[in-house]
């Protein structure tokens, strides 16, 4: 067996149960990456250099191909009212078809750290059929010294096999494709999807499962840090805005997606950022902007002209969630070692389509608690087939897919880490305001922008708030520099259509939270959305 690179040759391939392989490539660079994903024909260059790749049928997550191993050591562990099962022994007979799909094959392998908290990490070996997978993980994750990587150990392994298909008779799955986690084994089998996505998600699902046992909070969110040492942490689904709003010039971006919060403070998992790039712009989104156009970035299912090769970042023909994967360093005021100390806020952004959010509100702790359970934001219409009017879609942590366990333990994690460290919580709408989708207007980036500044710098504490009527959120009445109406009932023209369309979001959080009513204590219950008769408008 041929192999390259740089490994520990007394753990490497056989130590997993590899037999018959044609070669490994061991922790491979980005150009040498590059260049075999090239002449493979598994990707191409944009005319800014940056690696372009196609995903096939699948452009997103396939969420309801996930299964976790039930066994003895998570059947008290794992909540599986949200977590699909599998057999130890269906996942072993998957594993050896994994081991035999790949004889024969030449793999690329990256060993990589999720976490930058040395205490907290775990060390995961990375196994790919695709040349620009291994680059996409090795760019996703934190890359051990020269020197680490010739005694590495995994401690979590990965195959990553998209031409792979399961069985659902054999395998106990529900199709082809196949995420499949052993908790017990440190093994995930990834399979009949080329969405590298999935990777990094497999790494931070171990460390959701893992990190709690050791008081360590896992998070879906970005965070940054600003001059002070006063470290915020944004919380939010897709399209909310996680990634721009982190990405702040007056501030230090530790990371754009998931991130741990220990005795030491707060850590990310990743060493690059996974940015949407629908309608990316220059003038909107520079720091992105910028680093989707250089080499060494890879672009998902962007189109590119044929002629010059320079993509369009406004063509859907192929998904509306095009990506681009960078490392942190292309952002100019990225943090060196992606920690910071204890966050002094934390934002839960919403895309409220419904356009009945306030632009900015400040939570108690309860009421935070309440709204990262309910993990809430929505769909506008057009963005998926058959959505005709916007559409509530809760997630609970601002992640479900990734939570093996109860909702209420990581509630319950993070609510004492708020108490411990008297941390300020806001809810920002980075959606609509004056009407819903279609009537109202999206509330501008600008305002967003100088809302979270007057939050994080703490000079929004001094504004005078009214309680709002049917979520009980204190909103500020103005803000000095910000024109848009912060009151939401007063930016709509027609008032009795604002209080039917609060209502009706009303009514869609209290029957989303049923599920989590007997898990958390009753202020938290009592947090949620109601009518506050005397509330100001």
């Amino acid at each position: 067996m041929r192999q390259t690179g740089v490994w520990n040759a007394s753990h490497g391939a056989e130590a997993f149960g590899f037999e018959g392989l044609s070669g490994v490539n061991w922790n491979l660079g980005t150009a040498t990456l590059v260049e075999r994903a090239v002449r493979r024909g598994e990707a191409s260059l944009s005319a800014s250099g940056a690696l372009t790749a196609e995903t096939g049928v699948h452009t997103g997550r396939s969420p309801k191909d996930k299964f976790v191993v039930r066994d003895e050591s998570t059947e008290n562990e794992v909540w599986w009212d949200a977590n699909a099962a599998i057999t130890p022994e269906q996942f072993e007979a998957l594993r050896e078809d994994f081991l035999a799909h790949a004889r024969g094959r030449e793999l690329f392998a990256q060993d990589l750290y999720g976490g930058a908290d040395p205490a907290h990490r775990i060390k995961a070996r990375v196994f790919t059929e695709y040349a620009w997978h291994a680059m996409f993980i090795r760019t996703m994750l934190i890359q051990p010294l020269r020197k680490e990587l010739e005694s590495f150990i995994p401690e979590l392994t990965i195959l990553d096999f998209p031409s792979f298909q399961a069985d659902p008779a054999r395998h106990g799955v529900r199709a082809g494709t196949v995420i499949a986690v052993d908790f017990a084994r440190g093994v995930v089998l990834i399979g009949g999807t080329s969405y590298a996505g999935e990777m990094k998600k497999s790494v931070f699902t171990v460390l959701n499962y893992l990190l709690p046992k050791k008081g360590v909070m896992p998070m879906h969110c970005s965070a940054n840090v600003g001059p002070d040492g006063d470290a915020a942490v944004f919380f939010g689904l897709s399209g909310t805005g996680k990634t721009t709003l982190s990405a702040d010039p007056a501030r230090t971006l530790i990371g754009d997606d998931e991130h741990g919060w220990g005795p030491d403070g707060l850590f990310n998992f990743e060493g690059g950022c996974y940015a949407k790039t629908i309608k990316l712009s220059a003038e909107q989104e520079p720091e992105i902007y910028a680093a989707a156009q250089r080499f060494g970035a890879i672009l998902e299912n962007v189109p590119l002209d044929p002629d010059t090769r320079e993509p369009d970042f406004d063509d859907v023909s192929r998904t509306e969630n095009t990506r681009v994967a960078y490392p942190l360093t292309f952002i100019p005021n990225a943090s060196v070692d992606g920690r910071a100390p204890h966050p002094k806020n934390i934002v839960m952004l919403t895309c409220d389509a419904f356009g009945v959010l306030p632009p900015i509100s400040k939570l108690t702790p309860a009421q935070a608690m309440y709204h990262f359970l309910s993990g809430y934001t929505a769909k506008v219409a057009g963005t998926e087939k058959g959505v005709t009017e916007p559409q509530a879609t809760f997630s609970t942590c601002f992640g479900a897919p990734f939570m093996p366990r109860n909702a209420a333990v990581y509630g319950e994690l993070l609510k004492s880490l708020i108490a411990e460290h008297g941390v300020d919580c806001w809810l920002v709408n980075t959606g609509w305001t004056g009407g819903g989708f279609g009537t109202g207007g999206r509330i501008p980036l600008k305002a967003t922008r100088a809302l979270l500044t007057a939050a994080l710098d703490g000079s929004l504490k001094d504004a005078e708030f009214r309680t709002e009527r049917f979520f009980g959120l204190e909103v500020p009445t103005e803000v000095p520099g910000v024109e848009v109406e912060l009151r939401p009932r007063r930016a709509w023209a027609d008032k009795p259509a604002y209080d039917a369309a609060a209502r009706k979001l009303r009514d869609m959080f209290q029957s989303n939270f049923r599920a989590y009513a007997d898990h958390v204590d009753d202020d938290v219950r009592a947090a949620g959305p109601q009518e506050f008769r005397e509330a100001a408008e």
